[in-house]
């Protein structure tokens, strides 16, 4: 606030002039005014560097009982009005008034009083005096002047003021950068010097440089002068913030402003459910669910199931797109609380692992998760006998040949096959993938560590009759994947 503050001195002048002449019986004047009897130039006494100056003008000498007139002048010497003047002419004695022009403000005996307002620059005021006297001797009639002279200066009383504006986004995501506006203005009336900004971030914000504070020199600042300042934070927590800021000046002003910001987080969750084994041929359907279990939207989400290992697509629902190994979902927005769930079929055409990995990313946010399925084949082992030279005669040799077909989609491990010679026939030799070994009737195979699923294994084993008989010859055949034993018999007429 600018407070004009005026300082006036006053200066009372008293100037006095007197005048005198001598009234004489003999002396002939025509009545009125005559030469300048009296005169001062106030204060110097030079009317070039003075104020006021002050004239008495009249005859040099005037007949008893005649009338005259004498005058008074009063002129104002500057370029500059003289206010509030007070003339006053003191009559001599024995003067008889005729006329006064103009006219006395107030009149006591003999002292007559002027009040001017004020006498303009270079102007002059005359006083006319009219009137006798019946003396004879000198005649003397005084002046006096006042005046106020006013010396005025101002000084303009001024009240600064900071005002501080702050600005950031009501709510953001945690991986949003937070911007951030400051405004320093001087709503006063006179300018402030050496303006300074301060900003002590909440607790997990910093800077894009790193720092959890910051300041800003606003200097001098006029009358609506504003400064604008900004920087860009981030959060790394959740949650409400309010963030305040602070100006000052050596002075003592201070001005502060505050924002509130809401920091929030979409946070997705992913779960995959599928079965644990299936066998070879047969589909596995997995149902993927994504959740949004933050407190913002999850904009964008994107869901991708990647299978590998023995997997292969069969479909997918909600028009789910599948391409180079992936299916791909585009689901959009996620609402705080909102579920979106899709299901996906593969199937393995061998045996194996399907695995499959399924990624869900939002703006802001991610989530994985995995599911396997064990991939079985189901062994079917075919187990045939053949004896080659049936019916043989007593002492000739037969051949049986015995056949292990896998029929089946998976390996079979460990098939072992041993045969049992009945008593009317004795053996001679045997041949096979694996070794055999002979204990009296009974022939036996080592294990064949694995036969693939449509593989075969062919083994032999040569004998001969020793009596005429309708005779059987019996196979025993085992393995890993079976849960009883398989048995075969081929009858041979011996005679």
């Amino acid at each position: 606030m600018s407070s004009p503050h005026t300082t006036k001195r006053a200066l009372v002048v008293m100037i006095v002039l007197s005048a005198w002449w001598t009234s004489s019986a003999g002396a002939q004047q025509a009545p009125g005014a005559g030469s300048v009897r009296g005169e001062l130039a106030f204060p110097t006494g030079n009317q070039s560097t003075s104020i006021l100056l002050i004239q008495h003008l009249g005859p040099a000498q005037m007949r008893a009982n005649v009338p005259f007139t004498y005058e008074v002048h009063v002129r104002n010497l500057t370029d500059a009005n003289l206010p509030e003047l007070v003339v006053t002419n003191a009559l001599p004695a024995g003067f008889k008034v005729n006329s006064i022009d103009p006219a006395p403000a107030s009149s006591e005996g003999q002292t007559a009083i002027w009040n001017l307002p004020q006498l303009g620059p270079k102007a002059s005021h005359v006083i006319k005096l009219s009137g006798v006297s019946a003396s004879v001797g000198e005649l003397s009639y005084c002046t006096t002047v006042a005046f106020k002279t006013n010396t005025c200066s101002s000084m303009n009383i001024v009240e600064p003021e900071l005002k501080l504006v702050k600005t950031a986004p009501a709510e953001v995501l945690v991986c949003d950068p937070i911007p951030v506006k400051i405004v320093v203005t001087n709503t006063g009336t006179g300018s402030v010097d050496g303006v300074k900004v301060t900003d002590k971030l909440p607790q997990g914000w910093q800077t894009s440089d790193g720092k959890d504070a910051v300041s800003f020199d606003a200097g001098s600042l006029k009358p609506g002068e504003s400064r604008e300042f900004s920087f860009q934070a981030r959060s790394s927590n959740t949650g409400s913030f309010v963030n305040e800021a602070a100006a000052s000046e050596p002075g003592g002003l201070t001005a502060k402003a505050s924002a509130e910001t809401v920091v929030r987080r979409p946070v997705l969750t992913l779960t995959k459910a599928g079965p644990e084994m299936r066998y070879i041929g047969r589909p596995a359907e997995y149902r993927i669910t994504v959740t949004n279990t933050g407190d913002a939207p999850a904009r964008d989400t994107v869901l991708v199931d990647t299978v590998s290992g023995v997997g292969e697509f069969v479909k997918a629902s909600d028009n789910g797109q599948f391409a180079n190994g992936k299916v791909t979902w585009a689901i959009g927005t996620l609402a705080p609380g909102a579920s979106k769930s899709v299901d996906v079929s593969f199937v393995g055409k061998r045996a194996g692992t399907i695995k499959d990995d399924a990624v869900a990313t939002a703006y802001c946010a991610e989530a994985r998760a995995s599911a396997s399925t064990e991939v079985r084949g189901v062994p079917a082992i075919l187990l045939e006998v053949v004896d080659q030279a049936d019916p043989i005669e007593v002492g000739a040799e037969e051949i049986y040949t015995i056949t292990v077909t896998n029929q089946g989609t998976a390996d079979d491990n460990n098939i072992r096959i041993e045969c049992t010679l009945p008593p009317e026939m004795d053996f001679v030799s045997a041949d096979g993938p694996t070794k055999s070994k002979v204990d009296g009737k009974v022939v036996t195979f080592e294990p064949l560590p694995s036969l693939a699923p449509k593989a075969k294994a062919v083994y032999r084993v040569v004998v001969k009759g020793n009596k005429p008989a309708d005779v059987r010859f019996k196979t025993v055949l085992t393995s890993d994947m079976l849960t009883s034993p398989v048995q075969e018999t081929e009858s041979t007429h011996v005679y």
